[in-house]
């Protein structure tokens, strides 16, 4: 792997930076999924990688079921408006009725059984009910009934042995429900990815210290715990580190030995204190540095010993949209996912944006207007503007060289999609 070397002369629009796609694709070209696997309780699963397919071992719903609350019948009784017929049973949700005597019918609760001769359910809505002591209950049916109408059939959803999930599926909350309806309550996952982070620069404090003057408290740090626990990541954080050289590079080695990627806030750009890149340099390969987008431009990507790293540029907001855009990425193929790339949905831009010189990423907020689904723009889109990301639900991309006009359709990202 080739170093790459660049001057501080280089301006924003410099030639030979690296495209957002292309940054992406040199960075996954690096990316070997982790093969070691370990089995978890389902309760243990949320946000992690599932490293087997599963099947089921029973049919999803196990046995017919009704859809509503109202009537079991035989739809052969109830061809024409008007039936009546005698209710001789009630079937709630757990329960299991008797079989179904022709021309009868059982009063039934979403969820139940349907019983044996019945062939259709009723919404109780289209029905009359009425109490007499002397014929005992019956019902009028108000319509004419077809066979299988609100019937939910036994492996509806899943069918005994069908496939369930497949391996590389990342799980969420409503695929650890999935599981669980067909009776899996362990399986096999990729293990955790162990992500070193540390932060540079002798202005940023801890919150719950005093600030000095000059001195910021160090968010980043909690944006990024924040996106890697929800990525389900080992997260090793050594901190603050001095901004010397001789501070970096030992951290450097420390975050390389026990983790399989690092991930870094400040120190990648050309100032004379930003000693990041130097020690990557020093200690391993770096592969790219600067890409043509906006907000942050110096990202930087190699190796260090068996570990992959990343250097995430020091302002908020370039730190969240970085990461989102590319460890992100990264992070979800080294957990062995096979979905990690982002997908963009077209919305409709409710503000204008002059013509650029790099690619940008503006926070949006999606609102109801005029009948359409439209992306608002938040006031102040400064790479150190986190109340941005808070504000927002997404980003706006533009491409080089394009401008937004009010109406136009637009690439939108979705945080939720995202995280």
């Amino acid at each position: 792997m080739k170093t790459i070397k660049t001057s501080a002369a280089d301006s924003c629009a410099t030639p030979g930076l690296l495209s957002v796609e292309q940054a992406i694709e040199n960075i996954l070209a690096q990316a070997e999924p982790v093969e070691q696997v370990e089995q978890v309780d389902i309760l243990d699963a949320l946000n992690r990688v599932l490293a087997e397919d599963l099947h089921s071992t029973i049919d999803v719903p196990g046995y017919d079921n009704s859809a509503m609350d109202g009537y079991a019948v035989r739809s052969e009784d109830c061809q024409s408006a008007g039936s009546i017929l005698p209710v001789t049973q009630r079937i709630a949700a757990g329960q299991v009725g008797t079989a179904l005597e022709p021309g009868s019918a059982a009063r039934i609760f979403t969820g139940a059984p349907v019983p044996e001769g019945a062939d259709a359910v009723v919404m109780q809505e289209m029905c009359q009910q009425h109490d007499d002591q002397e014929r005992g209950d019956r019902v009028t049916v108000n319509t004419i009934v077809e066979a299988g109408s609100n019937v939910r059939r036994a492996g509806e959803d899943i069918a005994k042995d069908g496939a369930v999930l497949s391996s590389g599926k990342r799980l969420r909350a409503q695929e650890l429900g999935l599981l669980a309806s067909v009776g899996l309550a362990e399986f096999k996952v990729k293990r955790r990815l162990k992500v070193a982070i540390f932060f540079t620069g002798d202005e940023i404090v801890s919150p719950g210290q005093p600030l000095a003057r000059g001195q910021i408290y160090n968010s980043n740090r909690y944006t990024l715990h924040g996106m890697l626990q929800a990525m389900g990541c080992e997260i090793i954080d050594l901190g603050i580190v001095p901004d010397t050289l001789e501070a970096t590079v030992d951290v450097l080695k420390q975050a390389a030995a026990g983790s399989d990627l690092v991930i870094t806030s400040g120190g990648v750009s050309v100032g004379e204190e930003d000693y990041v890149r130097i020690a990557l340099e020093k200690l391993g390969e770096l592969s790219m540095w600067r890409i043509a987008m906006k907000p942050g431009k110096p990202v930087a990507f190699g190796k260090v010993e068996q570990a992959l790293f990343m250097g995430l540029p020091g302002n908020p907001i370039s730190v969240f949209v970085t990461f989102l855009l590319f460890a992100r990425a990264l992070i979800l193929k080294l957990q062995g996912a096979d979905d990690y790339l982002v997908k963009p949905v077209p919305v409709i831009a409710d503000f204008d944006w002059p013509q650029v010189k790099r690619q940008e990423y503006l926070r949006v907020r999606r609102i109801q207007k005029d009948n359409r689904m439209m992306a608002q723009l938040y006031p102040h889109q400064g790479s150190g503007v986190l109340s941005s990301a808070s504000w927002a639900d997404g980003l706006v991309e533009v491409k080089k060289d394009k401008e937004i006009k009010k109406g136009d359709t637009v690439s939108y990202l979705s945080f939720q999609g995202l995280l």
